[in-house]
């Protein structure tokens, strides 16, 4: 806990590398892929989409599977509201992105790979294609076995979850997978695959550029290095940043707070919502409240009410349908909150309706429902009062 510290901010990601992207491949083709794996492994990076599986330990699994087809994917499918911090390490310093991959897939053994990127972000589908045209063509030139594509997506929420984003590539509607099996022993095509987003990947990149002493100087011990945040709402300072993990919620509204702030939402929709007596306890990192990027803050001047309406208007807009308890769950969370609003039920229904998001939690297909409980759980038990008047 670092609330007696001013705010770090880090600048790893976006600064110009001392050394470039192909040399730094090259001095990675003359080690052995087990030991790129350990390094990352030593780093403690684990995954920046908001799940936070360690980096390493995934690129060991897929390493270890007797195949000869294996492929890494990029998942830069960034479709949580709030959250726009891809787009801009995308668009700034996407050879970092590819030189992530290019050392993942060496690591493993794949030769082809995939960004896949969210449809609303085509606008940087024609500069992106003609970068990874000439990364290819480098990687060839030093003897590296790997090409990279870029696929568009179309818009869905749901393909942000990687086995939906697997069913979307192939063709197909997109939908999730039932797990297991797990995408290090059958993914894309049905072949061991490596899926991390954006971020995970420059910050792969970074660490076996510095190594992963330099990258433990940042963070905490179950919260290595640093974090790319996109924060919006009622800040003075809107805007991407990169921070160092262990902050409290406390350190972070000091910085960027408008003096006001009730509440900060943490991971965007599916994430959850601090209130102002918890500041001071909350760590953002994996010790306390993970978080894809998205932070959220709020001030006197909005209604919680209408925060949670909104959040559920989007979940039952994007919920595939595949399964009952996210399709119609949402659908039933938002009337239950409208109806306590109006008066048609006692507020006492609200605690119904929290039996229902818990169950949500346990039985929906993927990240998609079982998020319900996030955002739902904890406006309602922290605003309860907005809920009712």
């Amino acid at each position: 806990m670092k609330s007696d510290k001013v705010i770090n901010k880090v600048d790893l990601i976006f600064r110009k590398s001392e050394s470039d992207e192909i040399s730094v491949i090259k001095r990675v083709l003359e080690k052995k892929p087990i030991d790129i794996i350990n390094n990352i492994i030593d780093s403690g990076l684990r995954g920046r989409g908001g799940a936070g599986f360690p980096t390493g330990l995934k690129w060991k699994l897929a390493y270890e599977q007797n195949s000869t087809v294996k492929y890494v994917i990029c998942n830069a499918d960034e479709g949580e509201p709030g959250t726009f911090k891809d787009r801009e390490i995308l668009d700034v310093v996407p050879q970092k992105v590819l030189a992530g991959m290019a050392i993942c897939a060496y690591c493993i053994g794949a030769k082809k790979g995939y960004i896949y990127l969210r449809g609303e972000y085509f606008f940087l589908a024609n500069k992106l294609e003609e970068i990874i045209e000439n990364f290819n063509q480098k990687l060839k030139t030093i003897g590296l076995d790997f090409e990279i594509q870029l696929y568009l997506g179309s818009g869905a929420y749901v393909c942000g979850e990687e086995t939906a984003l697997f069913e979307s590539l192939e063709g197909k509607r997109g939908e999730p997978r039932n797990k297991p099996p797990f995408p290090t022993s059958v993914g894309f095509l049905n072949k061991p695959t490596v899926i991390n987003n954006v971020e995970t990947l420059v910050y792969a990149y970074i660490i076996t550029d510095i190594g992963p002493n330099e990258f433990k100087k940042y963070g905490t011990k179950d919260s290595r290095g640093s974090k790319v945040f996109s924060i919006s709402g009622d800040t003075p300072k809107p805007g991407i940043y990169e921070l160092e993990l262990g902050m409290t919620v406390e350190d972070f509204v000091k910085e960027f707070g408008d003096g006001d702030t009730k509440a900060v939402q943490i991971g965007g929709c599916s994430g959850k919502c601090v209130p102002r007596k918890d500041f001071a306890t909350t760590i953002i990192g994996f010790e306390g409240i993970p978080t894809g990027g998205s932070m959220m803050l709020f001030n006197s001047s909005r209604s919680m009410y209408n925060v949670l309406h909104n959040f559920l208007e989007f979940f039952c807009e994007e919920s595939c349908g595949q399964c009952t308890p996210c399709r119609v769950g949402y659908q039933q969370l938002l009337k239950g909150i409208e109806a306590v609003k109006k008066g048609e039920r006692p507020a006492s229904y609200l605690e119904e309706l929290k039996k229902l998001a818990l169950t949500m939690k346990v039985s929906s297909k993927c990240g998609l429902g079982q998020s319900a409980a996030n955002p739902f759980i904890s406006i309602v038990d922290n605003f309860k009062e907005e809920m009712i008047y």
